[in-house]
């Protein structure tokens, strides 16, 4: 490897800082406090908080434009931004998103509210109707969820709708709402070469085969979706993800980086079949790659060891109702304990952390044991159900349990009925906290929506609706929610990075609904707005 392709390596946070210049943040508050400060960002950190002084709009600065005790330093002055007693926080991270597929899934049909097949046919007919398509041209619906319906979804189903419809012959292609099932008519399937399938359902491995095909757009097209993707996360405050995307990460975002995307740090995740490039880049996790400014890093290896929970797939010790005497009455183990243990070992050599798929107590038992055997760090991503024994395994290996709160809503029901008697230890965040275990939140997008402030208002009040919380003993506390979406600390200190978030209401004064639909103000990454509707 030359010296220019030597990746940089992290500073004392972990964080590469290439922004100059500065800003001052004048008359917010901090995190919990009712004090008004003046913050003083330079060269892409935090230099300065000091108390406002009296006499300027929102309380700051004095007449001789100071900006307060101790802001200024004698260097250029700053940019001033007031910000009328709005709180600032450390800018909020998504452990787990798969960005590609979350920027196409906002171009899609959305077929999540569906409650049955016939709603979900509806619903599809209408859009052809309302918006016809060129002959030929296919239709993606997003968001469908069939593990609660009370009639089977088919291809005959989608094309008789169709049909009856007097609708022209259409390939349609339904993506399930946790990516891990397909749902196509028969015109799709032939398009995509499968003849004479049984029901138009695919499943794990099945359906991952076609997906990549399915979702094929022109680089040009799905990367400005992208950005326009990144650019709505930095307008919730966001600013970095790590990207799980089955795809050549490292490769993608260094094009779009180069092209001026530049909303977010990406975290580039890593898959096996692309395992032995990263280990000949040379990138351990955490490095910042050449010429990114900053923004691109080696991420994880990431493995899925089992399916989902509303697919039946999901790889667990009890059966799921109705599918005694199938092929897979406890779900599916995509990859078994010794290639999982190989590729573990094989990430730990070349410096990479492990961020293992693993949502049925019996997948997560089984990853937990290739963490043990290896000595690899990371994550399990996900941990939707536990097995008691393994809580305090997390805390003892250093497993990180990277969970997702908004699908513990999402599944209640669902879980309800296919984790019968289970769900006490399902999503059991309060129990992995007590355990000692390391939390980080994260979405999944586009399982659900790249919003940390969903995930932080799901972990505190487990309830969305007029419905009770659901299982309301594994609440977290918020302090301990908005830590685990901001990088182990939501309050700001001097020596930060200044990569923040300036938020309407106190996330401590926030009832649910203003948590979960938190107004944000402005968004710095490095020192520099990547959103702002405050006056400049």
């Amino acid at each position: 490897m030359s010296r220019a392709e030597e990746p940089v390596r992290r500073g004392e946070d972990g964080v590469a800082v290439t922004v100059s210049g500065s800003v001052l943040l004048s008359g917010g508050r901090l995190l919990g406090s009712t004090q008004l400060v003046d913050v003083l960002v330079r060269d892409g950190r935090v230099v300065s908080i000091a108390a406002a002084a009296a006499g300027r709009p929102g309380g700051s600065g004095g007449s001789d434009g100071s900006g307060g005790p101790g802001v200024s330093d004698g260097a250029d002055e700053p940019e001033r931004v007031e910000l009328g007693g709005r709180t600032v926080m450390r800018g909020l991270r998504d452990a787990h998103v798969h960005f590609a597929q979350w920027a196409l899934a906002r171009q899609r049909l959305d077929v999540s509210g569906a409650r049955s097949a016939a709603d979900t046919v509806a619903l599809v007919v209408a859009r052809l109707r309302d918006r016809p398509l060129a002959p030929g041209a296919p239709l993606i619906g997003f968001g469908f969820r069939d593990g609660l319906w009370p009639d089977a979804p088919s291809a005959a189903m989608l094309d008789d709708g169709l049909r009856a419809a007097g609708l022209p012959d259409t390939p349609v292609v339904l993506v399930s709402g946790d990516l891990h099932c397909g749902w196509l008519n028969v015109t799709a399937l032939a398009r995509h070469g499968v003849v004479g399938h049984p029901t138009g359902i695919m499943r794990e491995q099945e359906w991952f085969a076609l997906s990549e095909a399915i979702s094929a757009v022109p680089t040009p097209v799905l990367d400005a979706w992208v950005d326009e993707a990144a650019r709505a996360a930095a307008a919730r405050g966001v600013v970095s993800v790590i990207d799980y995307e089955l795809a050549d990460n490292l490769v993608a975002w260094r094009r779009r980086i180069d092209a001026g995307a530049d909303a977010l740090r990406v975290a580039a995740g890593t898959w096996p079949e692309h395992l032995d490039q990263a280990g000949l880049r040379e990138f351990a996790t955490g490095d910042v790659v050449p010429g990114s400014d900053g923004l691109l890093t080696q991420g994880p290896l990431k493995v899925i060891s089992d399916g989902s929970l509303n697919t039946r797939t999901a790889f667990c010790h009890q059966v799921y109702p109705g599918l005694e005497g199938t092929t897979a009455p406890h779900g599916v183990l995509a990859v078994g304990p010794e290639e999982l243990t190989r590729l573990m070992a094989t990430a730990t050599r070349f410096g990479l952390t492990c961020a293992i798929h693993a949502i049925g107590d019996r997948a997560v038992g089984l990853a937990l044991d290739a963490f043990e055997a290896t000595g690899a760090r990371g994550s399990i991503e996900h941990a939707q159900l536990l097995a008691p024994a393994d809580l305090v395994r997390f805390a003892a290996l250093g497993v990180v349990a990277s969970i997702q709160p908004e699908h513990a809503l999402d599944d209640r029901d669902v879980a309800d009925r296919h984790w019968p008697g289970q769900t006490g230890r399902a999503f059991a965040y309060a129990d992995l906290l007590a355990a000692g275990a390391e939390l980080v939140l994260g979405s999944d997008a586009p399982v659900a929506p790249l919003d940390p402030w969903l995930a932080i208002a799901a972990a505190v009040h487990r309830s969305r609706d007029d419905r009770e919380a659901w299982h309301p003993e594994q609440e977290l506390p918020l302090d301990v929610a908005l830590a685990a979406s901001t990088g182990g600390r939501a309050g700001v200190e001097v020596g930060d990075v200044a990569d923040l978030a300036i938020v309407d209401v106190d996330p401590f004064d926030a009832d649910d609904a203003t948590l979960r639909a938190m107004p944000v103000s402005g968004t710095l990454l490095a020192g520099r707005w990547t959103w702002c509707t405050l006056t400049r």
